[in-house]
């Protein structure tokens, strides 16, 4: 969304969308248009994408953007905005509505003199690319614009509108133009091929070239032509003092797919590998020059030796700054020494007094080897010290990275940050983060480096804890949590606001993980996660939530729990969920509508009635509210049903065999109805429908599949 709204968007009336009250239109697009609003259910402020009517034209493109958004919406991610509901407005245009960021995008701001955060945010841009892009989704339209800040200025991806999934061809636009920002737009895109992955991550070059220079790498005056540079023109030079970043600019944004980097991690671990900005020290050269020129004038004779050797060394000065940029951050290196390392890492330069605590002498190796470039095990990887110093430097506007480590604190505070990148947060022994912020607490309670160290790890924690409870790893979460109370302890009431923003990231996690258990009707995980929210301190109100979830979920072992309308049926080793009701009007309408199934035929083929008036779904021939069962509706219509069902929620659902089904409540109403039955009959060219109707005494009757009865509804189960 790049224009503004104009005083025409005021004139024009705002759309009508039920559960939501429109307030006025917050950006425009090419092919929507973006209204700020409220969702009345739970009264909180959303923004609403309404597509344009002639982007959308047909039935056909706007079901498969209705599909596409739900793929989205499954995108569940730190950094990707996601999509809280899909729907039409009342005049047939698709709409979605996602989180309101009032905090501006990536191109109101300017990040020109500040490396670092723009390091972060495509480093967190990469995170999410790789996630959508690992479930099959390309974003195609990575742009400054679609880069936006939520409350806390973390950046978050926007609008995958025009995402695809593996497999579709590429969509283009009315004017012959692929889909797509062309000032971002990859040269494949531009020509209107099949795109991947890759083209994403040119665009992500571009973004970075933007905000490291202010401006776009290529300048034109219309779309085509800029589309034509990207296309054709080769990629220009960075000024000099953003040279270090043009290796990684050639290979983000090399015209062929093949020779740009082969996937977001790869990016982002070029990214980690850069170097520091290169800077020349002027008082050194200064300091030099002087000592030169006094060398000279006491020793005339040598004059021309003196000036030779003076050239030279400003020559290395000039041709080498990043060595003294990496000195900057990793220390002078010790004075030559023939001793060898001592045990745990620590040379005989740095001396080791008996008694040091071994979480300070590993800190005084980790310091030597990142100055000599070397460890007890060898070299260090490529890069030497100047990489292995920027690897760990997750803050680098921090004071703790703007000087050389000069005591023991410093020396475990960067070789905690080093630990943190490596993902050693908490474990047994000494040999993480944790325990090398509390060696550097414990030597200086008052060290003016501890609050932002503390904030980094408690950062570091909440991202791994997150993650752990996201992907179901029950134990590592539990001990990143112990480590997040450890620190909360240490740290006192100066972390209480690192603190409340690690237990928001859990909260957040535990909540989606419990509805994952609750579809899975997983009972043990579900309690697992409110001992979880116990541990972590969450308010008595969110744990309360949690408990209130996992009781309704039925313990297995026999029938009639319930959960969210499910009963668990549990036969030996067979165990399954079954909904405790037919499918509704209601529910069958969404279904009939999103994928556009004509209804079944409802009367006997001999009736003349079924020429005269015909019946279906929707006209069964008696009145039925929506949370009436579905009648005349085939057998294949119920499978059709299934099918999307399972797709929607990423699960599989089938109708329930006879036997399932003698086990399940019976229906209750003024108008019972039986229900269409997995087990089929003559060579399954017919199948079983059973259950006492309002029509039929029968309980077990085969009928022609490919047809409805009035009296013949469906509800599904799913194993477990």
């Amino acid at each position: 969304m790049s224009n503004w709204p104009t005083d025409r968007d005021a004139a024009k009336p705002l759309p009508d969308i039920p559960g939501y009250r429109l307030s006025h239109v917050i950006g425009h697009g090419g092919m929507s248009t973006v209204y700020l609003g409220t969702q009345l259910s739970l009264g909180r402020e959303v923004a609403i994408k309404v597509m344009l009517p002639d982007a959308l034209a047909d039935e056909v493109s706007r079901r498969r953007f209705e599909n596409e958004a739900r793929t989205i919406a499954r995108l569940e991610h730190p950094h990707i905005v996601g999509i809280h509901e899909v729907g039409r407005t009342r005049d047939g245009l698709p709409w979605y509505s996602m989180p309101h960021l009032p905090r501006g995008h990536a191109g109101q701001r300017d990040f020109r003199d500040d490396e670092a955060r723009v390091r972060e945010i495509l480093q967190a841009l990469l995170s999410a690319l790789a996630f959508a892009h690992a479930r099959g989704v390309i974003h195609r339209d990575v742009k400054a614009e679609n880069v936006l800040f939520d409350e806390a200025n973390r950046p978050l991806l926007a609008d995958f509108g025009i995402a695809l999934r593996r497999g579709h061809g590429t969509r283009v636009t009315m004017t012959g133009l692929a889909v797509g920002s062309t000032a971002y737009m990859a040269p494949e895109q531009a020509r209107g091929q099949q795109v991947d992955h890759r083209a994403d991550l040119y665009s992500v070059g571009v973004l970075a070239w933007e905000m490291l220079t202010g401006s776009l790498p290529y300048q034109a005056n219309d779309a085509l032509a800029m589309a034509i540079q990207h296309a054709q023109n080769p990629l220009p030079k960075l000024p000099p003092q953003l040279r270090h970043w043009q290796r990684f600019m050639d290979k983000a944004m090399a015209k062929s797919p093949r020779k740009r980097f082969h996937d977001a991690q790869q990016m982002s671990r070029a990214l980690d590998a850069l170097p520091l900005r290169p800077q020349v020290d002027a008082g050194a050269i200064a300091a030099l020059w002087q000592r030169g020129v006094a060398a000279l004038r006491r020793m005339p004779r040598v004059a021309w030796v003196g000036v030779v050797l003076l050239a030279a060394a400003a020559t290395g000065l000039l041709l080498h700054p990043a060595r003294l940029a990496d000195e900057r951050v990793a220390g002078p290196a010790p004075a030559a020494t023939t001793s060898p390392v001592a045990p745990g890492g620590a040379s005989s330069a740095m001396p080791s007094p008996a008694g040091l605590p071994a979480t300070v002498a590993a800190a005084r190796a980790d310091a030597a080897a990142m100055a000599t470039g070397e460890t007890a095990d060898g070299p260090l990887p490529p890069g030497g010290a100047a990489s292995s110093a920027e690897a760990v430097a997750l803050d680098p506007a921090s004071a703790m990275h703007r000087a050389a480590p000069q005591s023991d604190t410093e020396r475990l505070l960067l070789r905690m940050q080093r630990q943190i990148a490596r993902g050693q947060l908490a474990s047994p022994g000494d040999d993480h983060a944790l325990a090398s912020l509390r060696a550097a607490r414990r030597a200086d309670p008052e060290h003016l480096q501890l609050p932002a160290a503390t904030e980094a790890l408690f950062n570091a924690l909440g991202g791994a804890t997150a993650a752990a409870i996201g992907n179901g790893r029950a134990g590592e979460g539990d001990l990143l949590l112990r480590a997040a109370n450890s620190l909360a302890r240490d740290a006192g009431a100066s972390a209480e606001a690192p603190q409340e923003r690690y237990r928001d990231t859990v909260a957040k996690a535990l909540l989606a993980r419990a509805q994952q258990a609750a579809v899975r009707v997983d009972r043990e995980a579900s309690a697992h996660l409110v001992a979880q929210a116990r541990l972590a301190g969450l308010p008595a109100a969110t744990v309360e939530r949690l408990a209130g979830q996992a009781a309704r979920i039925p313990a297995r072992g026999g029938q009639g729990g319930k959960l969210d309308g499910l009963v668990l049926v549990e036969d030996g080793s067979h165990a399954f969920a079954a909904f405790r009701t037919p499918v509704s009007r209601a529910e069958y309408a969404r279904f009939a509508a999103s994928v556009g199934r004509p209804p079944a035929l409802c009367r006997e083929r001999a009736s003349l009635l079924r020429v005269l008036a015909p019946r279906d779904w929707n006209e069964p021939g008696f009145e039925q509210s929506g949370a009436d069962p579905v009648v005349c509706v085939s057998w294949q219509d119920a499978q059709a049903y299934a099918k999307w069902l399972g797709e929607r929620e990423g699960l599989r659902y089938r109708l329930a065999t006879a036997a399932e089904a003698a086990r399940l409540p019976a229906p209750a109403g003024e108008r019972v109805v039986g229900e269409w039955r997995e087990d089929c009959a003559a060579d399954c060219n017919r199948r079983s429908a059973t259950g006492v109707s309002w029509r039929s005494r029968n309980a077990s009757r085969t009928l022609d599949p490919t047809r409805g009865y009035d009296d013949i509804g469906f509800r599904l189960v799913r194993d477990l």
